[in-house]
Parts: structure tokens; sequence; C-alpha cells
């Protein structure tokens, strides 16, 4: 483990951990943040993704020692709690980050082509990154391959996606799209059904639906924004509209809280 202490928050050193909240800042740079020790050891441990350098408090030093003792890739700064509050620019607790690469972006067609039963979200505008990070969560608890992108969705590696997710947007597939319609096209040639959950009363019961699905699907379900929800061409290219029964007075619930009750039903 190569160990470096920081006393000057202007260490060029540290420079990428600097003014964390500028997340797109560092996604030109093709760099993320996550924070916290159970999301950094996830990194670290399981992710797809490598790490640059680990900005730490001794005491995060200490609970990541196991990980990190026979390791000499990472640089290892560390630095007091104080010191870590001015380089970041806000009062921040966890004294654990990890500066990641996002690396090359994944090619749609590499989560829509492997053959068998399989299982995609597809979001249109999702631009809030706690409901994709929600959504990510939903995803790896219920086995889905990959998530789809429009180009308006929030970035799935901005810290509080990351956070949100659990850690689940450091492994998980993902690809942006920038032709919507283009690739829900192609979703339909490989074979995927493409679902469209909606809260539209002309929308069929999701039990219903579910009922009669095939049981080894290769299935895309797709999701829109809060508020706006799909747009009326996406709709229309899908093989079928689904809602999630609700009481009387209640149209919609979190797009995050649809998908999970979603997938549960269908993947």
């Amino acid at each position: 483990m190569k160990v470096e202490m920081v006393e000057d928050p202007a260490d060029p050193r540290i420079a990428g951990f600097r003014d964390a909240r500028d997340g797109e800042l560092r996604r030109r740079a093709g760099l993320f943040l996550a924070e916290g020790r159970l999301l950094v050891r996830r990194l670290i441990e399981t992710s797809r993704l490598p790490v640059q350098s680990l900005l730490l408090t001794p005491p995060a030093l200490e609970d990541l020692r196991d990980l990190l003792a026979d390791d000499d890739s990472i640089p290892v700064h560390v630095a007091s709690a104080e010191t870590i509050r001015a380089i970041v620019g806000f009062k921040f607790h966890r004294g654990c980050l990890a500066l990641g690469v996002r690396g090359e972006p994944v090619a749609p067609e590499a989560l829509m082509e492997p053959a068998g039963p399989r299982t995609l979200l597809a979001l249109e505008g999702v631009a809030d990154p706690d409901n994709v990070g929600a959504v990510f969560r939903n995803a790896a608890a219920f086995g889905v391959a990959g998530v789809l992108l429009s180009s308006h969705c929030a970035d799935p590696l901005y810290r509080k996606a990351i956070r949100v997710s659990m850690g689940a947007t450091l492994s998980l597939p993902f690809a942006r799209v920038s032709d919507w319609p283009a690739a829900l096209a192609a979703l339909r040639r490989v074979g995927y059904r493409l679902v469209a959950l909606c809260p539209g009363a002309e929308a069929e019961d999701i039990v219903e639906v579910a009922a009669r699905a095939p049981r080894r699907p290769r299935l895309a379900l797709l999701l829109g924004a809060e508020g706006a929800g799909l747009s009326r061409a996406t709709r229309a290219a899908a093989d079928v509209e689904v809602r999630i029964p609700m009481a009387a007075g209640v149209d919609s619930l979190n797009v995050a809280a649809a998908c999970g009750i979603a997938l549960h039903r269908l993947a």
C-alpha cells in the first residue's frame, strides 16, 4: 500500500477530489467520485471500473486496510477530516473518497445483443440523479442485465446516483443512447418485448400482463421521467403499455418505486 500524507488542500496530487459537487467537471475528464466506506469498498472489490486514487482520513484507512494492505496499484492519500472538508468544498463527514475512471462508454449493442432470456431497462428523460440511482438499485436486485439511457437522463456515475444506488451503478453496465427511436427499433429487431410503464387507464393491468408473459422472456421495460412520463412516440413504439393498479385518487408512483414493482412482476 502506497500511503501519501496530505496537509495542504491545494496539493496538486489531490486535484481530482476538489469541488466534489462539480460532477460535470470530472465527467469531462473521464472520472467520477464515490464516497463513503461501503461504496469505496464495493468499487475496489466488485466494480467493473478502475480506481485512480483514494483520499481517506486515518480512521477510514484503518477500516480499509484489509483491502489495501497488499495492493500497491492505488495511491492512497491520507488527510485530516478538516483538510478533506477544505478540499471537497463542503462539510463532508464520511472521511472516505475514491476517484474512479469511467473508461470507454459501453455500446448499446453490447447490452442488447447477447442471446437468451434477458431483461433490460430503458430510461427516457429521467433527469433526477436520485431516481436514476434508485432505479439502478432495483435493477441490481431483480437481475437486470443492463440499462439504456436517453440523452437527457442523469449521469449514473454522479456521486448522488452512486450513493442512492448503493453502488449498483458501479457494477451494472449502462449505455447512453443518442437516437432513442432507433434504439427502440433495435431492441425489437433482436427479440425484446417492449413494455411501457404508464399510469393511464388505457394501459393494461400489470398483473394480467405478467400472467400471460413468456416464462423466459427477452424484456425491455421502458420508464419515463417524473411528471412527464414516457413520450407519446415511445409509448407508440411499445408492444404493450402496463399500469400498476392503485387506490382511487392516486394517479402514479415515484418512478423508482414503480420500477421495483414492475420488475418484481415481470422480470
